[in-house]
């Protein structure tokens, strides 16, 4: 019988969740399995690995087949670092001297993953204020063409009544002269001697006084 560590899907629609198992490889992929190993729950951050060591090297020692999704995972455990240098003769010191220097480089692995991260992060937010503030300067050139726009458009408007009350203020003496019936020359001047007249009584008082 050839048996295939591989998994099977648990979970709600959408909310997947994953068992590690043993399981014949004629079998259905969500069918009867002959053991569980552990599981793998891709929703969690960072995503959660259990797998069982003990029965994981039984299974590889009677030669299971993994696939390459269940490879991926015990790769990450390091579960086939110690499976290799088990081929290989080496005694349980060297395997754990050895899986301690690859969790170092792990850990240093998820270091710089983490620092490229936030570098990322940094670098969105930046073009994120920057894109912003370009918008906000985009926005305030607009308002001002716009108000440019209204101001040109008053001054427009405006223009048309101006000519017409200066127009207005020089039909006035051309109207006076023809109600009274004296060239408009003349009409000026009476108006003219009129306003002397009465300012010339105001004279004589002051000079009186």
């Amino acid at each position: 019988m050839a048996v295939k560590l591989r998994l099977t899907r648990r979970g709600k629609k959408k909310q997947p969740f994953y068992r590690i198992v043993a399981i014949d490889s004629r079998t259905a992929r969500d069918g009867k399995y002959l053991d569980k190993i552990g599981h793998y729950n891709p929703l969690t951050n960072p995503a959660e690995i259990i797998i069982d060591e003990e029965k994981s090297f039984y299974w590889l020692k009677n030669g299971a087949v993994l696939t390459d999704t269940v490879k991926n995972l015990f790769s990450k455990k390091g579960i086939m670092l110690k499976w290799s240098l088990m081929k290989k003769g080496a005694d349980d010191q060297k395997i754990e001297e050895e899986f301690k220097k690859w969790e170092l480089l792990q850990i240093e692995r998820e270091k710089k993953q983490e620092a490229l991260k936030a570098q990322e992060s940094r670098e969105k937010e930046k073009a994120k204020d920057e894109t912003a503030e370009k918008e906000e300067a985009e926005a305030k050139v607009e308002e001002t063409e716009v108000m440019d726009t209204k101001a040109d458009a008053k001054i427009e408007e405006t223009e048309p009544k101006v000519e017409e009350a200066e127009a207005i203020v020089e039909d006035t003496p051309k109207k006076d002269a023809e109600v009274s019936g004296k060239p408009e020359e003349e009409t000026a001047a009476e108006t003219q001697d009129a306003n002397v007249e009465e300012t010339a009584p105001e004279t004589k008082k002051t000079d009186s006084e």
